[in-house]
């Protein structure tokens, strides 16, 4: 199927939604997962916030929301990012903020592949996936 990128709200950050959707598609084959629709739709802290509080009762802000619609062996979902969160995390981390916004990418598609960060064991595990995966993006540019 398809990646599309939408902004609800906020500009756009300058991606190359091709760049991007060649190396998500990677991720999800390296699972032997198909690709359904993928929808990452930027927004700022309040619209996320009002998602969070609405559909899962949490009343605080956070960079990304994942709604996980896949079935089978097709992965799909609407990932919903707070570029505010993006840039404010990035500065915390001391990355830059294109290297947050593809931790965030990243982060969201290994949840609809299976991936959980409940533990500190599985944080660890999805930490060390993401660092592989922008590190993979990074070298095809």
């Amino acid at each position: 199927m398809a990646i599309y990128f939408k902004q609800e709200g906020v500009k756009r950050p300058a991606i190359s939604a091709r760049k991007l959707a060649v190396w998500l598609t990677g991720v999800t084959h390296r699972y032997d997962k198909k690709l359904g629709s993928l929808n990452y739709i930027f927004c700022d802290d309040e619209y996320l916030l009002a998602i969070n509080k609405q559909y899962l009762n949490h009343d605080y802000y956070t960079d990304i929301i994942t709604f996980d619609y896949s079935e089978g062996n097709k992965v799909s979902g609407d990932l919903f990012i707070s570029i505010d969160r993006v840039k404010e995390n990035a500065i915390l981390f001391k990355v830059s903020f294109e290297d947050e916004l593809y931790r965030v990418l990243v982060h969201g598609l290994l949840h609809l592949i299976g991936f959980s960060d409940k533990s500190a064991d599985s944080k660890k595990v999805m930490r060390a996936l993401e660092d592989e995966f922008i590190l993979i993006y990074k070298n095809s540019l």
